[in-house]
């Protein structure tokens, strides 16, 4: 069982890895989508309709300063899974779970009942 899990945890190390670097090349190649533009004194600027002195104000007035944390936050949690910043989850995520399988195998008894030591 031990050997299995030691296994496993390799497995998943590195095609966690591997996904990683390919969505972190897939992400460089990706094209921007800004399709919203702001005109200020005169100016065009390409925008964010979330980041708009209106969208923040109007935030702000209907939820206070805790929608805007929220709103923070929400926006943060949505960019993991999105461009460079999927690729550095998925590899953190590989990581985590094969360390964890990792100490799981590490920790079980061996044949005469006792964890094997290192």
């Amino acid at each position: 069982m031990r050997k299995r899990l030691y296994i496993i945890s390799l497995m998943i190390l590195l095609i966690g890895s591997g996904s990683a670097v390919l969505l972190y090349q897939n992400a460089l190649h990706e094209a921007s989508d800004e399709s919203r533009y702001e005109i200020i004194g005169g100016f065009v600027y390409p925008a964010h309709g979330e980041n708009s002195k209106k969208y923040v104000h109007d935030l702000q007035l209907y939820g206070g300063q805790t929608s805007m944390l929220a709103d923070e936050f929400m926006r943060w949690f949505a960019g993991l899974w999105h461009g460079k910043m999927l690729a550095y989850t998925t590899a953190c995520i590989a990581f985590v779970l094969s360390f964890v399988l990792y100490v799981i195998a590490n920790n079980l008894p061996d044949g005469r009942g006792k964890p094997q030591s290192s």
